[in-house]
């Protein structure tokens, strides 16, 4: 028979249990830390990948803006050197049409357009003759037309008659 245990045997096994139970709620809370602690540094995490995030797209904007200027710069260098060399290339076109009109500025300007005048008022005169000249024939064209249908009409009204008669005759 087993010998019964009396109040001291229960405690130390209450302790034991007490013991267990003690470092159940520390592993417990343990657990609960290292998770509040996994969250936390979870919510870290990302709320540092969203300001990177935020600084990187902002980072980029900022060199996209100065990679514009950059190139604004480069492009406003190159226009300001093309209208030079234009301004340059349009005065010297300038001083050599001036001095071709100083060449030939006085009465041999006004000769030249006498002259072209006069050429165009003989290709005139020549054009409305020319036109005059085919009117004229056109108009004897019509005519001799009309005299040929008349003459025809003539003929098929001689011939009408002479049939009609002929046939009432015979």
């Amino acid at each position: 028979m087993p010998a019964k245990r009396g109040p001291r045997a229960a405690a130390p096994m209450a302790a034991a249990e007490d013991g267990l139970l003690l470092l159940q709620s520390q592993a417990l809370a343990q657990e609960e830390a290292a998770k509040t602690k996994g969250e936390m540094l979870t919510r870290f995490l990302k709320d540092k990948l969203a300001e990177e995030e935020r600084s990187s797209a902002l980072n980029l904007h900022k060199l996209g803006a100065q990679w514009r200027a950059v190139l604004r710069e480069a492009k406003d260098k190159e226009l300001r050197q093309d209208v030079e060399i234009l301004r340059q290339t349009f005065a010297r076109v300038m001083d050599c049409k001036d001095s071709v009109i100083e060449a030939s500025a006085g009465p041999s300007l006004v000769t030249d357009v006498e002259e072209a005048e006069e050429q165009h008022a003989r290709a005139l005169r020549s054009h409305l003759h020319n036109i005059d000249r085919l009117l004229q024939l056109q108009r004897c064209r019509l005519r001799c037309l009309k005299e040929g249908y008349g003459a025809q009409l003539e003929a098929l009204k001689m011939e009408f008659e002479a049939e009609r008669y002929g046939v009432g005759e015979g």
